[in-house]
């Protein structure tokens, strides 16, 4: 039998971490960074903001932004790290909780992989600790059976534990950190022990809006969070921009093949987004209908990365009105009885009624039927 070998086997990753994208960035912060860092942290908090909203160092090193919004924001949710509250980072989907949270623990501890993603599902296990069973059965009770949480293995690091969608959680278990939070410490009374926290441990968590009400979060647990509310971007300007710069390092990750800058499309699906979301056109004459989707910016970047993918592979490589019309329709069609009819509505009275727009409105009108 004959066994063919290759050099390297090892596949490229679809998605690195932020401290394995932007590994870089974080080592040459980390070399110019002269300012008080706080307890096991990597950066300074200066240093961590600059890495979240971009800069250029003195040695003439670009940072990139990850985070566009208000550097106020993202100063209090900094300053909260370094103190002994929790952070939770709260907004309707697509206002880059997720992405903030995990380029802070990348920043601040250089690990973002200490996660908890919540669901109804989710156990206290989860939280605090579970138990390899096999080991349990043989051995009882013992340091060797015992698999920490992220949460523990945090704690015990003096790193930052993420925890995603707090409010998905049953809250039963969402109290399971109100010891963890106030006392800093995880006991395990099966062992007659506990888990102190080292200095530099914290906790992130994010929550939606719009799951307000699901799980509510327990007076005695929510005083435990600073809460820093994420917006949506406040101008178009602003949301194209990080439309388009999202798109740019998604496509390079994905090797989609080039296709010619693509401003125009990618503002006429940021305008659709945000007047439809708004319930007003932008000159402000004309009110409408919001459909039950979120329509955010996280959605707006997928059309238009869909719409990249369609026109390297079926089209003719530049990005058109077709590429972008069926994704345009499945982000804003959710229900599919009155999401109809408000799109064919906005199509109608909004799409139609623009010169300039008339390749979308036939596109859209070619996938709507």
């Amino acid at each position: 039998m004959t066994t063919t070998t290759t050099a390297d086997t090892t596949p490229e990753l679809l998605r690195p971490h932020a401290e394995q994208a932007f590994a870089d960035e974080l080592r040459a912060l980390a070399a110019l960074d002269d300012r008080p860092r706080p307890p096991s942290w990597q950066l300074s908090p200066w240093a961590v903001v600059t890495y979240l909203l971009g800069g250029t160092l003195d040695d003439g090193t670009v940072i990139t932004p990850k985070y566009v919004g208000p550097r106020r924001l993202m100063e209090i949710a900094v300053a909260t790290l370094a103190t002994d509250r929790a952070l939770l980072l709260l907004g309707v989907p697509g206002t880059a909780k997720t992405w903030v949270s995990e380029h802070l623990s990348a920043a601040v501890s250089g690990a973002s992989t200490l996660l908890v993603q919540g669901t109804s599902g989710t156990a206290e296990e989860a939280i605090r600790y579970g138990w390899n069973y096999a080991r349990l059965l043989a051995e009882g009770p013992s340091e060797g059976a015992l698999v920490p949480s992220p949460v523990m293995t945090a704690m015990s690091r003096g790193a930052i534990a993420r925890i995603e969608e707090l409010t998905r959680i049953p809250s039963d278990v969402q109290d399971a950190l109100i010891t963890v939070l106030s006392e800093k410490t995880l006991p395990v009374p099966e062992l007659g022990m506990e888990v102190q926290a080292a200095k530099g441990f914290n906790v992130i968590a994010t929550a939606n809006d719009r799951d307000r009400g699901v799980n509510d979060l327990s007076s005695a647990l929510r005083r435990r969070f600073n809460t820093v509310v994420l917006p949506l971007p406040a101008s178009e300007d602003e949301e194209v921009a990080i439309v388009t710069r999202r798109v740019e390092q998604l496509g390079s990750a994905l090797e989609l093949p080039t296709v010619p800058a693509a401003a125009e499309e990618v503002r006429r699906v940021v305008r659709v987004f945000r007047e439809l979301r708004s319930g007003i056109t932008a000159d402000g004459r004309t009110k409408l209908k919001s459909p039950s989707g979120t329509l955010s910016t996280a959605e707006a970047i997928s059309v238009i990365t869909n719409g990249i993918a369609l026109s390297a592979h079926f089209g003719d490589g530049t990005l058109r009105a077709s590429d972008i019309a069926g994704a345009v329709l499945g982000s804003v069609i959710k229900d599919p009885v009155a999401d109809a009819v408000i799109w064919t509505e906005y199509l109608e009275a909004v799409v139609r009624e623009r010169p300039d727009w008339s390749d979308f409105y036939r596109a859209c009108r070619e996938v709507t039927g």
